[in-house]
């Protein structure tokens, strides 16, 4: 009915709802919209300098993500494959897959993007080491087909595509329907961290001018006496004297002289309100509870509960972003030990919290059972 698909190839090559110039990678005009920039990476990067509440929840999640192992078809290949994860040297200062996997989700949670290269050993029987790529280096974007993306290297000659693609990973978090490009967790975050970083220059401000006490010090000539700038000079080597001193020092002075802290009739704005909507903002875009920051708002423990429900599906979701490069890794690394096993990631228990209900439920199910039979009392089977 459809027709047989050309000879040299793909059935997935051929995607009806892009263009057909858009298709042939000679001729794609790349936009400045279909793919990410330094200048917006720096901004992100800027974004979790200077924002400590952003970079600490970035870190949170990565932490939270919590470790896995991979089953494989048979014994020999999942000591191959277990071994491989426990000591295969990441980005030259760290053993084990895990300090990859962290890197990667670092580069995706901030940029929306993350490349990662597998390096064979001298006789191509192994993965002896996974590099994390900045992507400052490498450009992601499309092939001939949209879906087949293509890592380009970035260089002083220009772009040009790395030559063995099938030992590059990519991801692309949240990508946005037709380009090859990925969504930053902090994307749209950019207007509020500038509003928190103006309250909190504010009151900086503030408190520099009201913080450090400055004071005006005034002579007033009596009536019929005549001003005399050696009196005044004499008045100020003294205040200053006094305020100088390690010791506390009394101030004397003869004449009409007024002494008035200078912004004391000025209250410091209160600045809890803005701040806490700027902070809601923010923690709705991250997705981490404020309890896990060290913010104390009012909550009750069901409200707890349920956002832990919450961010243990935001944890999912993260998961299955970095899982299929873990899959791809360890596959390759079989592959060329001579394995053509499948390889299926189990991840750690999210929290303990979990696990303690489960066991307590199987408890309270186990106990039903044996009262149950104590009293004689059993379903009867249907």
């Amino acid at each position: 009915m459809f027709g047989k698909p050309r000879r040299g190839k793909t059935a997935k090559g051929f995607v009806q709802t892009v263009p057909k110039t858009k298709q042939n990678a000679a001729a794609l005009s790349f936009l400045r919209a279909e793919y990410q920039s330094r200048a917006e990476r720096a901004l992100y990067d800027s974004m979790r300098a200077s924002v400590p509440i952003i970079d600490a929840a970035i870190e949170k999640i990565i932490r939270l993500i919590g470790g896995f192992t991979v089953r494989t078809g048979n014994r020999s290949s999942q000591a191959i494959a277990d071994m491989f994860i426990k000591n295969v040297q990441s980005n030259g200062t760290a053993l084990g897959m895990p300090h990859f996997v962290f890197s990667y989700l670092d580069s995706l949670l901030s940029y929306g993007e993350a490349v990662g290269e597998m390096i064979p050993d001298s006789r191509h029987t192994g993965i002896t080491a996974l590099y994390n790529a900045s992507l400052d280096d490498v450009v992601i974007r499309a092939g001939s087909s949209p879906l087949e993306p293509v890592v380009y290297l970035n260089d002083a000659a220009g772009l040009k595509p790395v030559k063995n693609q099938k030992l590059i990973v990519a991801a692309l978090l949240n990508q946005q329907p037709g380009t090859v490009r990925g969504k930053s967790l902090i994307s749209g975050l950019p207007f509020m961290s500038e509003i928190m970083l103006r309250i909190f220059s504010s009151v900086k401000t503030n408190w520099e001018r009201v913080g450090d006490v400055r004071f005006a010090v005034t002579y007033t000539p009596d009536a019929g006496e005549s001003f005399s700038e050696e009196s005044a000079r004499q008045i100020a080597d003294e205040w200053r004297k006094a305020m100088r001193s390690d010791n506390v020092c009394d101030f004397v002075s003869v004449g009409n002289v007024s002494i008035k802290a200078i912004g004391a009739d000025m209250a410091v704005p209160d600045c809890e309100v803005p701040l806490r909507a700027v902070l809601e903002q923010i923690l709705s875009k991250l997705g981490i509870p404020p309890f896990l920051l060290g913010i104390s708002w009012s909550s009750t423990e069901r409200m707890s509960e349920q956002q832990a429900d919450i961010l243990t599906s935001e944890l999912e979701y993260y998961r299955a972003a970095v899982e299929p490069a873990i899959r791809r890794i360890v596959e390759t690394h079989l592959r060329l030990n001579g394995y053509t096993d499948n390889v299926q990631v189990l991840w750690d228990d999210i929290n303990l919290q979990d696990t303690v209900e489960l066991s307590q439920a199987r408890l309270n199910n186990a106990r039903a059972m044996q009262i149950e039979k104590e009293i004689g009392w059993e379903e009867e089977d249907v």
